[in-house]
Formats: structure tokens, C-alpha cells, sequence
């Protein structure tokens, strides 16, 4: 089951973010060398843990949009390298963390580093890893970009805890549910998309430019998740299917549907998510309750609309091969809908 959702009308061929991983190919190696270089540790835990999920794969979006932002502004240095290190750990970071709250079971394919190694562990190198973030940011010299990172972490603990308020409660509002979007997940591709042109210099409204792009990136990105995981595919999420309903999260599909629903829709939806009372076919009764009250084509239709305004953000700029590259990564985005 699932909704096409059309990104670009003329566009000859299904979109790719194979264009980004291209532009930013022989950047990423240094990335991925110095990521390797910073999680050695004496204590034989710590590299062991962190690797297990930093090897799992994942299309490591973030870094990349680090990379192609300050190439795109004509940077030319070697600091963008340590900043994308940076958000790749500061990510990694928050996965670590949002298992544990979430109590997932698994990432990516992969059981969750929690359940092999256990909750405090996984708490404990997910500070290791912050704490290797800013020691790197520190090491590029740039106080402006070092505020942006520095603030988006504190933002996206403000969006773990808000979060902790939202996650079991089907009278959370629409712009309630999206300030925790805003906050756990647009936060670090804002930041990882403006800390690329300020080392590059760039002007502020091409600093705007970038920001805005990747903040609405980042509440798109979320939206396409969350319809994904009632009329996707398991390839598609990195995750099984009907995760989010198994573990109790209230997401803008469930609250528009829950809100829509008749009295004994909003009972089902009551003792599966609330009280957790969970039987063999209510992920497909789930399903049906999402897509015919029409609330799985309403959030793709919202992400669509965040879509555009990334899009339109990166109009003015100057064209090159990474505004190309980013632009199509957003239309990718959008495409893992269809």
C-alpha cells in the first residue's frame, strides 16, 4: 500500500541521491578516514560499540550536505571535512540516544546497540561520540560555526524531551507534533547545511539560503518516514515496517487519522499506542484506518509542501554542480514515496 506522490512533472528519470554522493565522493573518504581516526579509545568498548553502528550503512545525508554546501559557496579549505565528522557524530549520537528513549529493537536492518550491548552503554558512547564532535569542531577555528552545531545539539535534546510528551498522547496537535520535528530532526540539517557556507565565507543570504533548505530537508525527510511506516517498504525505511505503531510513537499519520476517526477508530487507536495492547492483525487494520481517512496522502502531501520551500530556497543561488546534486537529493527524498 502506499500514495505516488509526483515531485517533478518533466523529470525524465526517477530521482537519485547518487548525483550528491558523486559531488562529495573524494571528500567523504577524508570523512570517513577521520571518523575512523576519532573513535579510538583505550577503553575497547567504546570504538567497538561506536562502530557497530557507524559501519551499518545509512546514506549518511547529513555529511554530504556539509560537503556540497561549502563547495557550492567555492570553498576551498580542508574544514568542512572536520564539520561533516562532526554532524556524522553528532547523528550517530542522537540514534544512540533515541533507541534507548524509544526503546527500539532495531536500526537499519540491525539490532540496536542497546540490545546487544545494553542501554547505559549505548547512552555513555553516544556522549563519547558528542563530546569527539565538538573537540573537532573546536579544531576547525570557526566560532560561528561551532554556535550553530553547539546550538543545534542543545536543540535536538529540547526536541528528545518534548518528545517524551508527544510520544504516547493522541490529543498532541499538528504544530505541537511538528516544533518536535523542528526540533529532534530539521535542527542538524539546518546546521549541517549553514556551518559549510559560514567557513566558506558566503554571504548571509547565502547562508539563509542554505539554512532554510536544510531545515525544510529535514521536516520533509521526517514526514516521508512517517508515512513510510504505514505504505512503505522495509528496503525503503532501513527499518521493518510498523515500527513506529509497535513502539507506541504518535506520528502526524496516527494523530490525523486518530482526529478523523470514528469513536471506535479513536478506541482501536486508544489500546494499541496508549496502552499497548498490540494483536496480530491491528498493524493492518492500522494501515487501512491511515489510508482511508485519507491521512497517509494528507502528510505527503504536507511533506511535498516542505519540499517546495527547500526547493525554492536554493533558487536565487548561483548554479553549480552541488546546488544541482542537493536539489536532487531533495527530489529523492520525496521519491522514496512512490
Amino acid at each position: 500500500m502506499g500514495v505516488v506522490l509526483s515531485w517533478e512533472k518533466n523529470q525524465p528519470q526517477p530521482a537519485s541521491i547518487e548525483p550528491l554522493v558523486k559531488a562529495t565522493a573524494e571528500d567523504m573518504e577524508r570523512v570517513n578516514r577521520a571518523i575512523l581516526a576519532q573513535t579510538g579509545s583505550e577503553v575497547t568498548l567504546i570504538p567497538e560499540v561506536a562502530r557497530y553502528l557507524i559501519d551499518s550503512g545509512g546514506k549518511r545525508l547529513r555529511p554530504m550536505i556539509t560537503l556540497a554546501t561549502a563547495r557550492a559557496c567555492g570553498y576551498g579549505g580542508e574544514g568542512h571535512v572536520e564539520l561533516a565528522a562532526s554532524v556524522e557524530f553528532m547523528h550517530t549520537a542522537t540514534l544512540f540516544h533515541d533507541d534507548v528513549v524509544d526503546e527500539s529493537a532495531t536500526r537499519r536492518g540491525k539490532q540496536t546497540a542497546r540490545l546487544v550491548w545494553g542501554n547505559q552503554e549505548s547512552v555513555l558512547v553516544g556522549d563519547f561520540l558528542l563530546g569527539k564532535a565538538f573537540r573537532m569542531m573546536v579544531g576547525v577555528g570557526s566560532l560561528v560555526a561551532l554556535d550553530i552545531l553547539s546550538a543545534a545539539a542543545a536543540t535536538i535534546a529540547e526536541g528528545e524531551v518534548m518528545q517524551l510528551s508527544t510520544a504516547r498522547n493522541l490529543d498532541t496537535t499538528e504544530d505541537e507534533y511538528l516544533a518536535v520535528v523542528r526540533a529532534k530532526t530539521a535542527a542538524l540539517f539546518s546546521a549541517a547545511a549553514e556551518v559549510g557556507p559560514v567557513i566558506a565565507e558566503a554571504s548571509r543570504s547565502e547562508r539563509a539560503a542554505f539554512r532554510s533548505y536544510g531545515a525544510n530537508l529535514g521536516i520533509t525527510f521526517q514526514l516521508i518516514d512517517d508515512a513510510l511506516d504505514y505504505g512503505g517498504a522495509t528496503a525503503e525505511l532501513g527499518k521493518e515496517i510498523g515500527d513506529d505503531f509497535r513502539e507506541g510513537k504518535v506520528t502526524l499519520p496516527v494523530l490525523l487519522a486518530y482526529g478523523r476517526g470514528l469513536d471506535e477508530d479513536r478506541a482501536f487507536w486508544l489500546r494499541t499506542l496508549i496502552e499497548g495492547e498490540i494483536g496480530d492483525n491491528d498493524l493492518v487494520h492500522a494501515c487501512h484506518l491511515i489510508n482511508e481517512s485519507g491521512a497517509l496522502a494528507d502528510t505527503l502531501e504536507r511533506a511535498h509542501h516542505y519540499a517546495s520551500i527547500a526547493h525554492d530556497a536554493l533558487a536565487p543561488l548561483s548554479e553549480t554542480a552541488e546546488k544541482a546534486a542537493l536539489l536532487e537529493a531533495l527530489a529523492f527524498c520525496i521519491s522514496r514515496a512512490h
